[in-house]
C-alpha cells in the first residue's frame, strides 16, 4: 500500500516539526517553503563578515528542545553546541543602572536581597509556585490539542488548572510577593514573550520565571539558525522532501477535502494531508476558497496580536564596552511603550528596546575585533513603517544607547539593515504583520484560540503561533508534534 503524502506549507519551527514526527510515523512527507533558505522567522543572513540571526534571539526551555530530539534517539548535541550565558541578560534601568543577572541561582537570591532585603522566602516560595506550573504547563497542558473544552475535564487536572492561577493577572500575582519596583520589571518582563502586560497576561504565566532563572538562557553557538540546520538535517534523515523558493498560490479543495497543493509556478503537490504552517490568517483567508475558510475578517480582526517589531541589524567596526550577549533598556517607564502597543496603537514616544551582541559570545559571528548588534524595538502591528520613521527611530535608541553605555558607535556603524511590518509582511505574509503571532490573554487561550483543524476541509490542519499552544520557538515545537499526532490519530496508514 503506499505511502499517504503529507504536504506542509512552511519550513518554520512549527512545520519541520510536524513533518519530522509524520517521516517518522511512515508518511511520505513534502514541506513546500516560499523564500530561499529555512526557518520561517528565524532564517538567517550575511553580510560584509557578519551572520545575523533574523528573528529569535533567546534560547529559553533547554528541556523542550532535548525532548524533540530525544523522540527521534537525538540529542541537541547531535547538531550544534549549546553553551548557558553567565550572566543571563543584562537590564539597563538607567545611566550607572546596570543589573547584571547571574545564571546561578544562590547569586541571583543574592541581588534580589540587595535590593529588597528579607525578599529570599519570597523568591523561593515564588519559584516553588513558578516550578509547579511549568511542570504541568510544559509537560501536559502544552501538549493537547485544545479541540474540545473535555480534554481539560480530568478532576485532577481542573485542580492543577485552578492552582495555577490562570484567572489572576500576572501583575497581581508578582506584586503579591514582591515590592521593590526594580525586582517588579525584571518578574514581569518575560511575559513580553507572550504578547501582553503583565495586566493582561494569566499568573499562570510565571512558568516563564522558573524557564529564566532556574533554567537559564542558553545560546547555540554559530546563532540561533543553527536549531533550524539540526532539525532540516533530521527531518531529511527521516525522508522529509524540502521545497524552497516555493510559494503557494492555493489549496484545491474538492468536496469538502484538500487534493492537492498549487505553487504560483503551477507546480501541483498531491495530498492526502495538508498542514499549514505558515502564517495561519494568510492559509486561513488567502490560500482557500471562501466557502472553506475557519474564520471571518471581522474574527481575525478581533484577535488581540502579539507585537511587531523594528529590528535594526547592525555591523560595528570595534569591539564595544559595556554590553552582555543579551540587554534590555528599561531607561524609560513601560506604561507608556504598552499603551503605544496594546491601547492606543502608534508609535512610541519614548521606547524600551532590546539589544543582542551574539558577538560578545560567539566569536563567528563578527570578523574579528568587529561586533554584530540586532537591536529591536517591540510596536503595534500594522503601523506604517516607512524610511523616515525607521530612521527616526534608530537615531532615538542610538542616541540612548551612546549615552547608557558611554561610547560612540553610528560612526562605527559599517554595515546596516533595518526590519519592520512591511518586511514580515513580505516574507512571511505575517497577518498585520505581527512579529510573534497571537497575544497568550485568557481569552486567546487552549480552546479559545483558532483550531487546529479545518471546520470545513477534513483533511487540512495548522500549526504555528498563531494556533496552539501559542508563540516562541519552544511552543511552535510543540505545535508541530501536537498537529502530527492529530494527523495519525485521524489517518490510519
Amino acid at each position: 500500500m503506499p505511502k499517504k503524502n503529507v504536504v506542509v506549507i512552511g519550513a518554520g519551527f512549527a512545520g519541520l516539526s510536524a513533518a519530522t514526527h509524520l517521516a517518522h510515523a511512515g508518511y511520505q512527507v513534502t514541506i513546500l517553503e516560499k523564500n530561499t533558505n529555512p526557518g520561517g522567522r528565524a532564517r538567517k543572513f550575511e553580510a560584509e563578515g557578519f551572520v545575523f540571526d533574523m528573528g529569535p534571539s533567546w534560547y529559553w526551555m533547554p528541556d523542550v528542545f532535548e525532548k524533540y530530539f530525544a523522540y527521534f534517539e537525538k540529542k541537541p548535541s547531535d547538531y550544534y553546541d549549546l553553551i548557558r550565558l553567565d550572566p543571563s541578560y543584562t537590564v539597563v534601568f538607567g545611566e550607572n543602572e546596570f543589573v547584571e543577572i547571574p545564571a546561578d541561582l544562590e547569586q541571583f537570591r543574592a541581588l534580589m536581597e540587595s535590593m529588597e532585603p528579607g525578599v529570599g522566602p519570597k523568591l523561593d516560595a515564588f519559584l516553588e509556585q513558578a516550578a509547579y506550573k511549568y511542570q504541568v504547563g510544559i509537560n501536559e497542558l502544552v501538549y493537547r490539542p485544545s479541540r474540545s473544552l473535555f480534554e481539560f475535564t480530568n478532576p485532577g487536572l481542573l485542580a492543577d488548572i485552578i492552582k495555577m492561577d490562570v484567572f489572576q493577572s500576572m501583575s497581581k500575582h508578582v506584586r503579591k510577593f514582591f515590592k521593590h519596583e526594580k525586582i517588579i520589571r525584571l518578574m514581569e518582563f518575560p511575559v513580553i514573550f507572550l504578547g501582553e502586560t503583565a495586566d493582561n497576561i494569566p499568573a499562570l504565566y510565571s512558568l516563564m520565571n522558573y524557564a529564566d532563572i532556574v533554567l537559564g538562557t542558553w545560546y547555540p553557538m554559530g546563532g540561533m539558525h543553527e536549531i533550524v540546520k539540526g532539525m532540516v538535517t533530521l527531518a531529511e534523515e527521516k525522508g522529509v522532501k524540502i521545497y524552497l523558493g516555493a510559494d503557494v498560490s492555493h489549496i484545491d479543495v474538492q468536496n469538502g477535502t484538500a487534493k492537492s497543493v498549487v505553487l504560483k509556478n503551477g507546480d501541483k503537490f498531491e495530498a492526502d494531508v495538508v498542514i499549514g504552517a505558515a502564517d495561519y490568517h494568510h492559509i486561513d483567508s488567502k490560500l482557500l476558497a471562501p466557502e472553506y475558510r475557519n474564520y471571518s475578517e471581522k474574527y481575525w480582526d478581533k484577535r488581540v496580536m502579539a507585537p511587531s517589531s523594528l529590528l535594526f541589524y547592525l555591523g560595528i567596526d570595534k569591539k564595544l564596552k559595556n554590553l552582555t550577549h543579551h540587554c534590555l533598556f528599561f531607561d524609560e517607564q513601560m506604561g507608556p511603550h504598552a499603551d503605544a502597543i496594546y491601547t492606543n496603537p502608534r508609535w512610541p514616544e519614548r521606547p524600551l528596546f532590546y539589544l543582542s551582541a551574539a558577538s560578545q559570545t560567539d566569536p563567528s559571528v563578527a570578523p574579528e575585533g568587529k561586533e554584530n548588534l540586532v537591536i529591536l524595538i517591540p510596536l503595534a502591528p500594522n503601523l506604517e513603517d516607512g524610511e523616515e520613521i525607521r530612521e527616526k527611530y534608530y537615531h532615538m535608541v542610538m542616541d540612548r544607547l551612546e549615552k547608557l553605555t558611554g561610547q560612540e558607535i553610528r560612526s562605527h556603524v559599517i554595515f546596516k539593515r533595518s526590519y519592520a511590518h512591511s518586511d514580515f509582511k513580505s516574507d512571511y505574509n505575517a497577518f498585520k504583520g505581527n512579529a510573534y503571532g497571537l497575544a497568550n490573554t485568557l481569552f486567546q487561550t487552549a480552546i479559545l484560540k483558532p483550531s487546529l483543524k479545518s471546520k470545513r476541509v477534513k483533511n487540512l490542519y495548522y500549526t504555528g503561533q498563531l494556533t496552539v499552544p501559542g508563540p516562541g520557538v519552544p511552543p511552535t515545537i510543540i505545535s508541530g508534534h501536537v498537529v502530527a499526532k492529530e494527523v495519525i490519530k485521524e489517518n490510519n496508514l
